[in-house]
């Protein structure tokens, strides 16, 4: 399945990031990832991380930034950071809960991104959403995530996170539709496993998510460039280990998938 490269979301190593952030993101390229995508900088400057990752043979794939980031004064600071980093996609992962009381919350963060994505576009980066598990319930009579990317310019990623979406309540089939609407936009998607019975407490391909149909449509219809895993819980410990199983279980997927 040539063209697509695995990341792992650094958040699955949280309690280790911060003890020791390069010894920690050594592991991963040791582990046979091809990137990474942050959820934090742990006080390391852009030059840094970027001499780092460029010596352990790491891309950066993106980065989670809270919506505080692109606010005001904030923005040249996260533009200049990740200018610096060589990242190119800055994905919003949550939104103030004010904001996710109602219909109008969600559309006018649907009308930040675009700002957003116009003003990113001249430094060569883009933005997107990424979805947790509310975005899929009802806010009247309308799901989040559709009042989101219906909105949205085709510019804005569509970080679709599978599991997430599963817990949801969607189904393999119904996450397939998903990919298919929003085609061309699913940049990186997060590649996490759920099970009815365990949760999250799952290594990737080893709960309920048909990821050779998944993988599929991604390579068809989702214009993904990245996939990326990220693990929740760890059924094999240290954390590391569940990681390493699953980008071992998420390659040998993907050797099957035409």
């Amino acid at each position: 399945m040539a063209g697509l490269r695995i990341a792992l979301q650094l958040y699955s190593l949280r309690d280790d990031m911060p003890k020791d952030p390069f010894g920690t993101v050594k592991a991963v390229a040791e582990a046979g990832f091809d990137g990474v995508e942050f959820a934090g900088f742990y006080s390391k400057s852009a030059l840094e991380w970027r001499e780092f990752l460029d010596k352990v043979g790491l891309e950066v794939a993106g980065a989670h930034l809270g919506v505080n980031s692109f606010i005001g004064d904030e923005l040249n600071r996260t533009i200049e950071y990740n200018r610096l980093l060589w990242n190119r996609n800055l994905i919003i992962p949550g939104i103030p809960e004010e904001w996710r009381r109602g219909r109008a919350g969600w559309l006018k963060f649907a009308s930040m991104l675009n700002d957003l994505s116009r003003i990113l576009k001249s430094y060569g980066m883009r933005t997107g959403y990424h979805n947790h598990w509310l975005e899929f319930q009802p806010i009247e009579g309308e799901l989040p995530f559709h009042l989101v990317f219906s909105n949205t310019d085709n510019s804005v990623i569509a970080q679709i996170d599978i599991g997430h979406a599963y817990r949801a309540g969607l189904s393999n089939s119904d996450i397939v539709e998903l990919i298919k609407r929003y085609s061309g936009r699913i940049v990186s998607v997060h590649v996490k496993d759920y099970s009815k019975a365990k949760g999250y407490n799952v290594a990737v391909g080893e709960g309920e998510l048909n990821w050779p149909e998944i993988l599929s449509a991604l390579r068809k219809y989702g214009g993904t460039e990245w996939l990326i895993i990220e693990n929740e819980e760890y059924p094999y410990k240290p954390p590391i280990e569940t990681v390493k199983v699953s980008i071992k279980n998420l390659r040998n997927i993907l050797s099957t998938v035409s």
